[in-house]
């Protein structure tokens, strides 16, 4: 959205590590409802702006480990319309960038105290004060939203990795203690004859714990691994032709796009499930600070909150991308679930991977046309099934990748390799379609009971 004297000024040094960057959004009264910004914007002769306000949460909003900051900031041109079709985006930084790319002086943009948060402790951030800034617009007045949510969606896509960083480490410590710490004996007789009790990964529910971090993992990993490959099949293609197919574009793009809250959401409330399992595996070991497990629990538990809540992930999903044009985007999904069950459904070795996602594929049309119908009667009604329905198609859609790495694993098998990677593959696939997947079943029936348990409700929360 920038210019091209934006970009040349500001993109090399970014790109390089040089200087860093921000995203000024949230303000004391505001965060998710961003039409409420009060930040303004002065237009002054020379083209430039002055930006006066107030900002918070702003993650590596002042340090010394880098020659310039480059805020990009969400501000009100005197001229604006109310709420968020008044919002502009500009370029702020904290030394103002000569033309020839040298630093000039300091923008009275500063540091005006730091959060003390939960978890990552590792990224300061600050409370911004903004003191007649001198900045530049990008883009157009009024569209700044849309400038920034280019940042935003892909910022979404990022937190989604950090949860699956989180579940993966997490897991990879929790397994090598339940592989070393001894305690009780197994239920079904001694393992460890030469010692005084039996390590507890002979324990089902140690086991239950453990496999849980790693199905989440290896689903989270596939449906990034899906979401990278469908951005760069849509702008990175070495077939011209085939970017130039605006149709196919256009799909990969929307993929992404209803994908995009699955990813933040489900991967994030996995990864809080996953974390805890896994300090759990510890025992009272986890809760001590010293073994780093408790870390992992704490610097996951923001990546729920922040970029937009789950909740809201949620409502953008169900309320957007699917109700907002009547489960287009969705029946493109379901077509893809089609091909594989088309392509597997014969095959007996595949049944216990393509049977479930199959079921649950049939059963979201009648489930999303039910909520939708509702919905039209009573807004709340999709503000109450919202979050149960994306854990069912977050459930749908690594259902559908674990299908496809289980087809995947099972013809290398039966071509004579015996990579010890790929029967792992099948006993963490079989995990998840038997301990994970019911979920769904529950959660559809919670969708089901719909907003008046919720609404209806002054006398217990008076």
């Amino acid at each position: 959205h920038g210019t091209d004297e934006q970009k040349a000024l500001y993109l090399p040094k970014l790109t390089s590590g040089e200087w860093t960057g921000t995203m000024c959004l949230t303000e004391p009264h505001c965060g998710t409802d961003l039409g409420m910004l009060r930040t303004k914007a002065e237009p002054l002769a020379d083209g430039t702006y002055k930006i006066t306000g107030n900002k918070i949460f702003i993650s590596a909003g002042e340090h010394a480990m880098a020659a310039n900051i480059v805020h990009l900031v969400l501000a009100r041109l005197p001229d604006a319309p109310k709420g968020s079709k008044g919002i502009s985006l500009f370029v702020v930084p904290k030394f103002n960038v000569k033309p020839d790319g040298s630093l000039g002086e300091r923008n009275p943009i500063y540091c005006s105290g730091l959060e003390h948060k939960m978890g990552i402790h590792g990224n300061a951030t600050a409370q911004i004060a903004i003191d007649g800034a001198i900045g530049t617009l990008v883009g157009q007045p009024h569209k700044g939203l849309a400038a920034m949510f280019v940042m935003m969606n892909a910022a979404r896509l990022g937190v989604g990795n950090q949860s699956l960083g989180l579940t993966e480490v997490a897991f990879q410590n929790a397994l090598a203690y339940a592989k070393d710490r001894i305690q009780m004996r197994s239920l079904s007789g001694t393992k460890a004859k030469d010692k005084d009790a039996d390590p507890i990964i002979v324990h089902p529910d140690v086991r239950k714990m453990l496999l849980t971090a790693k199905a989440y993992a290896e689903g989270a990993r596939a449906l990034q691994i899906y979401c990278t490959l469908l951005l760069d099949k849509a702008h990175s293609h070495p077939d011209a032709k085939v970017r130039a197919e605006s149709e196919e574009l256009a799909e990969s793009e929307e993929l992404v796009a209803l994908l995009t809250p699955i990813v933040k959401a489900f991967i994030t409330d996995n990864g809080h499930t996953a974390t805890n399992a896994c300090m759990q595996v510890y025992g009272g070991h986890g809760f001590i600070k010293e073994w780093g497990m408790e870390q992992y629990v704490r610097d996951n538990r923001i990546n729920m909150i922040y970029e937009g809540t789950n909740t809201v992930q949620s409502l953008d999903l169900l309320g957007r991308k699917i109700l907002g044009n009547n489960g287009a985007t969705l029946k493109k999904l379901g077509k893809l679930i089609g091909k594989l069950v088309e392509e597997e459904g014969v095959n007996e070795k595949m049944a216990e991977f393509i049977n479930p996602v199959a079921y649950l594929g049939d059963q979201m049309t009648k489930f999303t046309t039910e909520i939708g119908f509702k919905g039209l009667q009573n807004p709340d009604e999709v503000g109450a099934a919202a979050v149960d329905y994306l854990r069912v198609a977050g459930h749908l859609v690594f259902g559908y990748l674990f299908a496809r790495m289980a087809q995947v694993a099972l013809r290398e098998i039966a071509a004579g390799n015996t990579d010890p990677f790929y029967g792992a593959k099948l006993q963490t696939a079989r995990f998840y379609f038997a301990k994970l997947f019911p979920e769904t079943a529950t959660l559809m029936r919670t969708a089901r009971a719909g907003s008046k348990v919720l609404m209806d409700t002054d006398l217990a929360l008076a």
